[in-house]
């Protein structure tokens, strides 16, 4: 925004004057898929007991809404190209109430999971065309460098309010308003999208890869169902084995058509790019230990420890400071000056510290001296990693490509998240079963048995999330080559609406 000669602000030419309301609407609608991840963390405990959901398959009331989300993320952002930005915001507002209040209504765990994977849906519609409207709402290059700031703020707060909300409606009213929470903000949302949002026309000649979606979609969570029942049925069993080999099956076709598809959903040649493709595994993989970490921890807080709900959710604020200090006061900062990996590197040996910190959990460990340094060390370790990783992903590229690039290292992280989150509790589960089994003589010390062996199946899944951090901070160091960035990044540039 221009001043007058007077000091007085004059708006852009030809901007809308009512854009900044515009930004508001924007940033809720984006804060309510953001926080949607964590929220129902905190209420998943209340959410089992009252649907009799089994340990093995508690993990799909997260991953249902992560596999959907980052799915068909990519297929969201064609159908804003096609059918208008403002439009498929509007439905997928509508779609993303709706399926809000499918699940406080949920009276099955299939129908909660249900519920959960058609918010994923719609979130995929709302994330793009949220950052795209924002793009095209604001044009001057100033205001929109402050634009994307603020939204970032906003989403990036997104982790922090879900754990806190989730934990007072949790506790003083149910763990159902986890979900009912979000009707009324979509509703605000979708008043003032009606009223304050405008959209250039829809491209006709777009086209959706519907097959690519099938195929990579359909891949994932074939992927995720067979950790997901390795658990009761063991690693070898012909379902699960038949679940791994479908998966193969379906991404290897889906890697096959992108190369055939007339408007493929993933251009290969976007992950062909040697630092891009370490940028969007390392993310991937640093996703993996950090939702294993949201999950154990909601549980051993709340189910060993005893904690409230509302305890447990503000005992998860240090870690969100601690990832907003990283990758605002440090990352940030030093990201025009070093190269990316400079920041990566550090960043997950650090988070990793915090996670080894976690294996050593008891049944009575302190918050204060094991608990408190691991989400400190975690927190930090990834604010310094996704800034550079987002950065690192989107420089350079064609601005055609800028959309779909941003989308696949959302689509890299709600992965991640997925199969990480399957994955771990599976083996949590697995090790606390043989645990049991193998301690457990007579009904002498029996619910002290079965408690040790709840902690020991998360030391053990910490494990493995520990040295799959480690991995991610050597997949940084091999594959991530770019150098400092000689000048900084157009104030338009790309921000990690996903960073918590």
């Amino acid at each position: 925004m221009s001043v007058t000669r007077t000091g007085e602000p004059v708006d852009p030419e030809g901007a809308d004057p009512r854009r900044w309301w515009g930004l508001v609407v924007i940033a809720l609608a984006q804060l309510m898929v953001v926080l949607d991840a964590t929220i129902v963390n905190i209420a998943l405990p209340s959410a089992q007991h009252a649907l009799g959901i089994s340990d093995g398959n508690r993990q799909w009331v997260i991953t249902a809404y992560t596999l959907a989300f980052g799915g068909l993320l990519l297929l969201g952002g064609r159908i804003a190209d096609l059918v208008g930005r403002k439009r498929t915001f509007i439905i997928g507002l509508i779609g993303f109430a709706g399926a809000s209040a499918l699940g406080g209504a949920a009276t099955s765990s299939g129908m909660l999971f249900g519920a959960r994977a058609l918010q994923g849906a719609f979130a995929a519609l709302l994330a793009p065309s949220a950052l795209s409207l924002l793009t095209t709402t604001f044009t001057d290059p100033k205001e929109r460098g402050k634009a994307f700031g603020i939204y970032g703020a906003l989403a990036g707060s997104g982790s922090a309010i879900g754990f806190i909300a989730g934990g007072l409606l949790t506790e003083y009213l149910n763990w159902r308003w986890c979900l009912y929470v979000n009707i009324p903000i979509a509703v605000i949302a979708l008043f003032g999208a009606i009223a304050l949002l405008h959209d250039r026309p829809g491209h006709t000649g777009a086209r959706l890869d519907v097959p690519g979606a099938v195929l990579g979609c359909g891949g994932l969570v074939a992927l995720v169902y067979g950790f997901s029942e390795a658990q009761p049925r063991g690693w070898t069993d012909p379902l699960v084995l038949t679940m791994f080999a479908l998966a193969v099956v379906l991404l290897a076709t889906f890697v096959w058509w992108q190369t055939r598809a007339p408007s493929p959903l993933l251009p290969l040649h976007i992950v062909k790019d040697r630092n891009r493709a370490g940028c969007f595994l390392t993310m991937g993989l640093a996703v993996i230990g950090m939702f294993g970490m949201f999950l154990f921890m909601t549980y051993y807080l709340q189910v060993i420890l005893g904690y409230s709900p509302v305890k447990t959710g503000m005992a998860f604020l240090p870690l969100t400071v601690a990832i907003i200090i990283g990758s605002t006061q440090v990352s940030a900062r030093l990201m025009n000056h070093v190269a990316p990996r400079v920041l990566m590197v550090p960043g997950m040996i650090l988070a990793a510290s915090g996670m080894l910190i976690f294996t050593q959990l008891k049944v009575d460990s302190s918050y204060a001296t094991l608990l408190l340094p691991g989400l400190l060390l975690m927190g930090f370790g990834m604010g310094l990693t996704f800034m550079p990783v987002f950065a690192t992903a989107t420089a350079g590229v064609a601005p055609q490509d800028a959309g779909v690039t941003s989308a696949t290292v959302n689509t890299s992280q709600q992965v991640g998240g997925s199969i990480g989150t399957a994955l771990l509790n599976t083996i949590a589960t697995t090790s606390s079963a043989a645990y049991v089994s193998a301690h457990l003589r007579g009904p002498a010390h029996k619910d002290l048995i079965i408690r040790e062996g709840v902690v020991h199946g998360y030391t053990v899944a910490l494990w493995w999330a520990f040295g799959i951090l480690l991995l991610a901070g050597l997949v940084a160091g091999l594959m991530v080559t770019a150098k400092a960035p000689r000048h900084a990044p157009a104030a338009g540039a790309p921000v990690p609406e996903s960073v918590a």
